[in-house]
């Protein structure tokens, strides 16, 4: 088994290299949809959010109103590290349940956005950064996804610089160029992935 944590900032196109790589055939442990499985109405995670930030981070129907408390944390890191404090055990062990039930050869891919920022680098038998420039990063926020561009700087602010990033990877993904250009780089780095899987115990 071959343990590959993935990250990117913020619109550098991770979700997209986390799709070919499932495509190719790896098995994919989405952080991200694991967060928001355990703050899931009636969940233990979902109830420690509402006693940490109050009930108005929910919806009328009982769900967790995200761009509200994205409002809170994105701009205050003290509330980010709360919430953090909240959901990543939750994940951490969601996600190992996950992985335990995985073939012993297969290449899991660990689709970590926040790997950098928590030091979890060393989890990994290897890590995978998509790497696009902060200017890129904004301009398909701003573009593509609508945001505005106050909130989008605010975004990318709450996260690791690009050098971060970069110090921790094994393998870079360069995705400042157009889509066409990703699937290409990636192909060419499963096959070593696929032998490093096979080889590797346990």
């Amino acid at each position: 088994m071959l343990n590959l944590g993935l990250t990117g900032g913020i619109g550098a196109g991770k979700s997209e290299v986390s799709r070919i790589l499932t495509s190719l055939g790896a098995v994919l442990i989405d952080s991200d949809r694991i967060a928001r499985e355990v703050v899931e109405p009636d969940t233990p995670g979902l109830a420690a959010v509402v006693a940490e930030f109050g009930p108005e981070v929910l919806t009328a129907d009982g769900r967790l109103d995200r761009p509200r408390l994205g409002g809170i944390v994105f701009t205050d890191p003290e509330r980010l590290s709360a919430l953090n404090a909240i959901v990543h055990p939750l994940v951490r062990d969601r996600s190992a349940e996950l992985q335990a039930a995985v073939a012993p050869d297969a290449v899991v891919v660990h689709d970590v956005p926040l790997l950098a920022e928590n030091k979890l680098a060393l989890l990994y038998d290897l890590v995978m950064v998509v790497d696009a420039t902060p200017e890129t990063q904004l301009d398909r926020l701003v573009r593509l996804r609508g945001m505005a561009e106050d909130e989008a700087r605010a975004r990318m602010a709450a996260q690791a610089t690009r050098a971060e990033r970069l110090a921790i990877a094994d393998v870079v993904i360069d995705n400042n160029g157009p889509i066409e250009a990703l699937e290409p780089q990636v192909r060419k780095v499963w096959a070593d992935l696929v032998q490093r899987a096979a080889t590797a115990e346990g």
